[in-house]
Protein backbone atom coordinates (compact mmCIF):
# COMPACT_ATOMS: atom_id res chain seq x y z
CA UNK A 1 0.00 0.00 0.00
CA UNK A 2 1.69 3.55 -1.07
CA UNK A 3 1.49 5.71 2.14
CA UNK A 4 2.30 9.41 2.27
CA UNK A 5 4.17 11.61 5.02
CA UNK A 6 4.74 14.94 4.88
CA UNK A 7 8.44 15.78 6.09
CA UNK A 8 9.63 18.11 9.31
CA UNK A 9 11.11 20.50 7.30
CA UNK A 10 7.97 21.28 4.55
CA UNK A 11 7.06 23.66 3.52
CA UNK A 12 9.93 25.80 1.83
CA UNK A 13 8.27 29.21 1.43
CA UNK A 14 9.67 32.41 -0.27
CA UNK A 15 7.06 35.20 -0.75
CA UNK A 16 8.95 37.95 -2.60
CA UNK A 17 7.63 39.31 -5.38
CA UNK A 18 8.07 36.04 -7.12
CA UNK A 19 6.43 34.22 -4.11
CA UNK A 20 7.62 30.34 -4.70
CA UNK A 21 6.62 27.22 -2.26
CA UNK A 22 7.99 23.66 -1.59
CA UNK A 23 5.93 20.90 -0.15
CA UNK A 24 8.23 17.75 0.39
CA UNK A 25 6.91 14.28 1.10
CA UNK A 26 8.45 10.95 1.57
CA UNK A 27 6.36 8.09 -0.56
CA UNK A 28 6.75 4.59 0.03
CA UNK A 29 5.08 1.47 -0.94
CA UNK A 30 6.14 1.54 -4.36
CA UNK A 31 9.27 0.60 -6.18
CA UNK A 32 7.90 2.04 -9.56
CA UNK A 33 8.71 5.90 -9.80
CA UNK A 34 5.92 6.42 -12.35
CA UNK A 35 3.67 4.96 -9.64
CA UNK A 36 5.13 6.69 -6.92
CA UNK A 37 4.53 10.28 -8.98
CA UNK A 38 1.17 9.13 -10.21
CA UNK A 39 0.48 8.81 -6.78
CA UNK A 40 1.91 11.70 -5.34
CA UNK A 41 0.52 13.68 -8.35
CA UNK A 42 -3.21 12.87 -6.99
CA UNK A 43 -2.65 13.33 -3.09
CA UNK A 44 -0.67 16.45 -2.81
CA UNK A 45 -2.55 19.84 -3.51
CA UNK A 46 -2.83 21.79 -6.75
CA UNK A 47 -3.29 25.01 -5.17
CA UNK A 48 -1.70 25.47 -2.36
CA UNK A 49 -2.80 28.78 0.30
CA UNK A 50 -0.13 29.91 2.12
CA UNK A 51 -1.59 31.91 4.85
CA UNK A 52 -5.05 29.83 5.06
CA UNK A 53 -6.58 33.20 4.32
CA UNK A 54 -6.71 33.39 0.33
CA UNK A 55 -3.90 36.39 0.64
CA UNK A 56 -1.50 34.57 -1.34
CA UNK A 57 -2.64 31.92 -3.62
CA UNK A 58 -0.11 29.71 -5.49
CA UNK A 59 -0.44 26.79 -8.41
CA UNK A 60 1.35 23.77 -8.42
CA UNK A 61 4.22 23.76 -11.18
CA UNK A 62 6.14 20.64 -11.22
CA UNK A 63 6.46 17.63 -8.91
CA UNK A 64 10.54 15.69 -8.50
CA UNK A 65 10.90 12.31 -7.62
CA UNK A 66 14.33 10.53 -6.59
CA UNK A 67 14.51 7.39 -5.18
CA UNK A 68 15.42 7.97 -1.46
CA UNK A 69 19.26 6.29 -0.28
CA UNK A 70 19.46 2.43 -0.92
CA UNK A 71 15.53 1.97 -0.55
CA UNK A 72 13.66 0.16 -3.47
CA UNK A 73 10.68 1.72 -2.23
CA UNK A 74 10.76 4.62 -0.76
CA UNK A 75 10.99 8.21 -2.87
CA UNK A 76 11.96 11.67 -2.38
CA UNK A 77 9.49 13.81 -3.58
CA UNK A 78 9.42 17.87 -4.02
CA UNK A 79 5.83 19.61 -5.18
CA UNK A 80 7.06 23.05 -6.38
CA UNK A 81 3.96 25.89 -6.11
CA UNK A 82 4.37 29.38 -7.67
CA UNK A 83 2.56 32.40 -8.60
CA UNK A 84 2.41 31.08 -12.36
CA UNK A 85 -1.14 28.90 -13.79
CA UNK A 86 0.23 26.13 -15.59
CA UNK A 87 -3.42 25.44 -17.40
CA UNK A 88 -7.01 26.25 -18.12
CA UNK A 89 -6.58 30.03 -18.70
CA UNK A 90 -9.61 32.23 -18.27
CA UNK A 91 -12.11 32.59 -21.02
CA UNK A 92 -13.38 35.63 -22.45
CA UNK A 93 -16.45 35.59 -25.18
CA UNK A 94 -18.97 38.19 -26.24
CA UNK A 95 -22.29 38.11 -28.42
CA UNK A 96 -23.84 41.67 -29.77
CA UNK A 97 -27.20 41.45 -31.40
CA UNK A 98 -30.33 42.87 -31.53
CA UNK A 99 -33.56 42.85 -29.08
CA UNK A 100 -36.98 44.46 -29.70
CA UNK A 101 -38.22 47.35 -27.32
CA UNK A 102 -41.35 49.47 -27.75
CA UNK A 103 -40.43 52.93 -27.71
CA UNK A 104 -42.93 56.23 -27.76
CA UNK A 105 -40.48 58.90 -28.86
CA UNK A 106 -37.96 59.48 -31.79
CA UNK A 107 -35.09 61.09 -32.41
CA UNK A 108 -35.96 62.97 -35.13
CA UNK A 109 -39.20 64.01 -36.94
CA UNK A 110 -40.04 64.81 -40.72
CA UNK A 111 -43.81 66.21 -40.51
CA UNK A 112 -45.96 65.69 -44.16
CA UNK A 113 -49.18 67.85 -44.60
CA UNK A 114 -51.59 68.51 -47.91
CA UNK A 115 -50.69 71.39 -49.68
CA UNK A 116 -51.56 74.47 -47.71
CA UNK A 117 -51.90 72.75 -44.47
CA UNK A 118 -49.34 72.14 -41.21
CA UNK A 119 -49.11 68.97 -39.75
CA UNK A 120 -49.59 69.11 -36.09
CA UNK A 121 -46.38 68.67 -34.45
CA UNK A 122 -46.45 65.97 -31.27
CA UNK A 123 -42.43 66.77 -30.62
CA UNK A 124 -41.67 63.28 -31.01
CA UNK A 125 -44.57 61.18 -29.89
CA UNK A 126 -45.22 58.39 -32.41
CA UNK A 127 -48.31 56.92 -32.90
CA UNK A 128 -50.56 59.52 -31.10
CA UNK A 129 -54.05 58.98 -31.22
CA UNK A 130 -57.15 60.92 -29.97
CA UNK A 131 -56.67 59.05 -26.28
CA UNK A 132 -52.84 57.15 -26.20
CA UNK A 133 -49.28 57.15 -27.54
CA UNK A 134 -48.83 53.64 -28.90
CA UNK A 135 -45.38 53.91 -29.69
CA UNK A 136 -43.52 51.11 -31.88
CA UNK A 137 -41.45 48.11 -32.15
CA UNK A 138 -38.11 48.67 -32.58
CA UNK A 139 -34.89 46.32 -32.85
CA UNK A 140 -31.95 47.55 -30.31
CA UNK A 141 -28.48 46.71 -29.79
CA UNK A 142 -27.91 44.05 -26.85
CA UNK A 143 -24.59 43.46 -25.76
CA UNK A 144 -23.69 40.53 -23.80
CA UNK A 145 -20.52 38.45 -22.64
CA UNK A 146 -19.50 36.20 -20.29
CA UNK A 147 -15.80 35.00 -18.60
CA UNK A 148 -14.77 31.47 -17.65
CA UNK A 149 -12.24 31.95 -14.91
CA UNK A 150 -11.01 29.08 -12.37
CA UNK A 151 -11.35 29.91 -8.84
CA UNK A 152 -8.99 27.91 -6.09
CA UNK A 153 -11.47 26.16 -3.29
CA UNK A 154 -10.20 28.26 -1.07
CA UNK A 155 -12.07 31.69 -2.18
CA UNK A 156 -15.45 29.87 -3.46
CA UNK A 157 -16.60 29.76 0.13
CA UNK A 158 -20.06 29.81 1.39
CA UNK A 159 -19.56 33.75 2.11
CA UNK A 160 -18.45 34.36 -1.48
CA UNK A 161 -21.47 32.00 -3.41
CA UNK A 162 -23.51 34.18 -1.37
CA UNK A 163 -22.01 37.01 -2.81
CA UNK A 164 -22.83 36.20 -6.55
CA UNK A 165 -26.38 35.27 -5.26
CA UNK A 166 -26.63 38.79 -4.21
CA UNK A 167 -24.79 40.58 -7.32
CA UNK A 168 -26.98 38.63 -9.95
CA UNK A 169 -29.79 41.33 -11.31
CA UNK A 170 -27.27 44.30 -9.85
CA UNK A 171 -25.54 47.16 -11.49
CA UNK A 172 -22.05 48.16 -11.82
CA UNK A 173 -21.71 50.88 -8.98
CA UNK A 174 -18.14 51.26 -10.67
CA UNK A 175 -16.66 51.16 -13.59
CA UNK A 176 -16.06 47.69 -14.83
CA UNK A 177 -14.58 45.69 -17.89
CA UNK A 178 -14.70 48.99 -19.84
CA UNK A 179 -18.13 49.70 -19.23
CA UNK A 180 -19.07 52.85 -17.25
CA UNK A 181 -21.00 52.90 -13.63
CA UNK A 182 -24.48 51.94 -14.28
CA UNK A 183 -24.14 50.61 -17.55
CA UNK A 184 -23.22 46.67 -16.56
CA UNK A 185 -26.26 44.06 -15.51
CA UNK A 186 -24.39 40.97 -13.53
CA UNK A 187 -27.26 38.50 -15.25
CA UNK A 188 -26.40 35.00 -13.85
CA UNK A 189 -23.18 32.47 -12.83
CA UNK A 190 -22.54 29.12 -12.75
CA UNK A 191 -19.65 27.04 -11.15
CA UNK A 192 -18.66 23.38 -11.07
CA UNK A 193 -16.03 21.97 -8.73
CA UNK A 194 -13.28 20.17 -9.83
CA UNK A 195 -12.18 17.94 -7.04
CA UNK A 196 -9.15 16.68 -9.39
CA UNK A 197 -7.66 20.41 -9.45
CA UNK A 198 -8.77 21.76 -6.30
CA UNK A 199 -10.74 24.72 -7.62
CA UNK A 200 -14.07 25.73 -9.27
CA UNK A 201 -14.90 26.41 -13.11
CA UNK A 202 -16.78 29.57 -12.62
CA UNK A 203 -18.54 31.17 -15.94
CA UNK A 204 -19.68 34.85 -15.23
CA UNK A 205 -22.65 36.44 -17.24
CA UNK A 206 -23.14 40.31 -17.81
CA UNK A 207 -25.26 42.20 -20.17
CA UNK A 208 -24.00 45.87 -21.19
CA UNK A 209 -26.22 48.76 -22.20
CA UNK A 210 -24.62 52.20 -22.80
CA UNK A 211 -25.56 55.34 -20.45
CA UNK A 212 -26.67 58.58 -22.68
CA UNK A 213 -27.10 62.30 -21.28
CA UNK A 214 -28.41 65.51 -21.93
CA UNK A 215 -31.09 64.09 -24.32
CA UNK A 216 -34.08 65.64 -25.63
CA UNK A 217 -37.70 64.03 -24.94
CA UNK A 218 -40.60 66.88 -26.71
CA UNK A 219 -39.39 70.26 -25.63
CA UNK A 220 -37.88 69.00 -22.31
CA UNK A 221 -33.96 68.76 -22.59
CA UNK A 222 -30.87 68.14 -20.26
CA UNK A 223 -32.41 64.11 -19.71
CA UNK A 224 -29.72 61.81 -18.38
CA UNK A 225 -30.55 58.46 -18.74
CA UNK A 226 -28.16 55.32 -17.43
CA UNK A 227 -28.60 52.04 -19.60
CA UNK A 228 -30.39 50.03 -17.18
CA UNK A 229 -33.04 52.95 -15.96
CA UNK A 230 -36.68 52.74 -17.07
CA UNK A 231 -38.00 55.95 -19.34
CA UNK A 232 -41.62 56.82 -18.83
CA UNK A 233 -43.37 59.72 -20.30
CA UNK A 234 -46.58 61.98 -19.20
CA UNK A 235 -48.63 63.76 -22.32
CA UNK A 236 -50.98 66.11 -22.11
CA UNK A 237 -53.38 67.37 -24.62
CA UNK A 238 -52.32 71.09 -25.48
CA UNK A 239 -53.07 73.25 -28.70
CA UNK A 240 -50.33 73.51 -31.40
CA UNK A 241 -51.89 77.11 -33.23
CA UNK A 242 -49.53 76.44 -36.18
CA UNK A 243 -51.70 73.57 -37.33
CA UNK A 244 -54.98 74.77 -35.32
CA UNK A 245 -55.60 71.37 -33.37
CA UNK A 246 -55.36 69.98 -30.08
CA UNK A 247 -52.21 67.45 -29.97
CA UNK A 248 -50.62 65.39 -27.61
CA UNK A 249 -47.20 66.55 -26.02
CA UNK A 250 -44.64 64.92 -23.78
CA UNK A 251 -45.58 66.91 -20.17
CA UNK A 252 -42.91 65.32 -18.27
CA UNK A 253 -40.44 62.49 -18.02
CA UNK A 254 -39.81 59.98 -15.57
CA UNK A 255 -36.05 58.06 -15.75
CA UNK A 256 -36.81 55.10 -13.28
CA UNK A 257 -33.72 53.24 -11.28
CA UNK A 258 -35.27 49.81 -11.16
CA UNK A 259 -32.08 47.81 -10.56
CA UNK A 260 -29.77 48.07 -7.44
CA UNK A 261 -26.53 48.66 -7.51
CA UNK A 262 -23.44 46.28 -6.18
CA UNK A 263 -19.71 45.97 -5.78
CA UNK A 264 -18.46 43.71 -8.76
CA UNK A 265 -14.90 44.10 -7.90
CA UNK A 266 -16.14 41.38 -4.76
CA UNK A 267 -16.16 38.50 -7.73
CA UNK A 268 -12.32 38.99 -7.89
CA UNK A 269 -11.92 38.84 -11.76
CA UNK A 270 -10.72 42.26 -12.60
CA UNK A 271 -12.14 45.33 -13.11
Amino acid sequence: MIQFEEKAESPRVNVGSQARAERLYWVSGTDNEVVARTAIEAFAPTVYDVYGDASIILWRQAVSCEPSGNSTDLWDVTVQYGIERPTDESQFNFEISVTSQRIFQSLATRRYAPIGEIAPDYKGAIGVTADSVEGCELSVPSYSFSEVHYVPNVIVSSGYKVTLGKLVGKTNNAPFKGWDTGEVLMVGASGTARPARGDWEIAYKFSARENVTNQSIGDITGIDIGGWEYVWVRYEDKEDQDAAALVRRPLAVYVEKVYRSGDFSALGIGT
